[in-house]
């Protein structure tokens, strides 16, 4: 499979990512330790994008039976099937057996987008959270929002607050969210940008139930990284991460 995606790249002629051999080293040693055989396996889906898996979660403000339609016509399937413990009908993404692109929508305001593209994976969670109408619920670390949207796709919290730290990251949150949830349901939001380690002592047993996505050492994005410097200096703070995961944990 991979072999065949490598000759159909060849022979289109489309450029390749360049990876960043800093990074790949690292990778090789680390994860060669902690994965064994696995790694070669990751590894392969790691440095070949076109292996790459979008899901394709549907808006249900938004609605199109015509892109139901498309995504059925293109090979397209229901990601998660029953009988699963959670699993509401208004949560509706889909996949395909074959990896590939499906064009992402741009953001127009005052106009809400009818999917948005994510691993599939993401959404597992949100399933494990199975939040219903009325809980109120805090995404920690909700950036860039694609779980936030998907609660929501779900049930309808008595109150939901969604909480970014990272103040880029917390504008890329706030504009997902104007993205895909009406005014009227935003109104009924909170969006903040607090430390993750504080809420725990400024709203003591307030939430019914909270989604942790804590901060990753994102290896995909930094496979690819085109500054040799910026990518040495991301490995060297990865290794923080664990850290502030058990702090935002606890």
């Amino acid at each position: 499979f991979f072999l065949s995606l490598k000759l159909e790249n060849k022979t289109n002629g489309k450029l390749q990512k360049q990876i960043c051999e800093v990074v790949l080293d690292h990778f090789e040693k680390q994860y060669t330790a902690e994965l064994g055989d696995t790694w070669a396996i990751v590894r392969d889906v790691l440095t070949y994008p076109l292996c790459w898996q979008y899901a394709i979660l549907l808006n249900k403000f938004s609605p199109s039976p015509e892109l139901e339609n498309t995504l059925c016509v293109k090979g397209y399937y229901p990601a998660f099937q029953g009988p699963l413990p959670y699993l509401p009908s208004s949560l509706k993404c889909y996949i395909r057996r074959l990896p590939g692109k499906f064009p992402a929508q741009k953001h127009q305001a005052g106009k809400l987008k009818e999917y948005y593209l994510l691993n599939a994976a993401s959404l597992l969670p949100v399933l494990a959270l199975e939040v219903k109408d009325g809980e109120d619920v805090l995404d920690l670390c909700a950036a860039p929002g694609g779980k936030s949207v998907a609660i929501l796709q779900c049930a309808s919290p008595g109150h939901f607050h969604c909480n970014e730290y990272d103040d880029l990251r917390s504008r890329w949150l706030k504009q997902t969210i104007e993205s895909f949830i009406p005014g009227t349901v935003i109104d009924l939001m909170t969006v903040s940008k607090l430390d993750g380690r504080n809420i725990g002592d400024l709203k003591p047993e307030l939430y019914d139930k909270v989604l942790v996505d804590a901060p990753c050492s994102n290896d995909r994005s930094w496979l690819f990284s085109s500054d040799i410097q910026q990518a040495t200096l991301r490995l060297i703070q990865r290794n923080e991460l664990s850290a502030l995961q058990f702090q935002l944990l606890r």
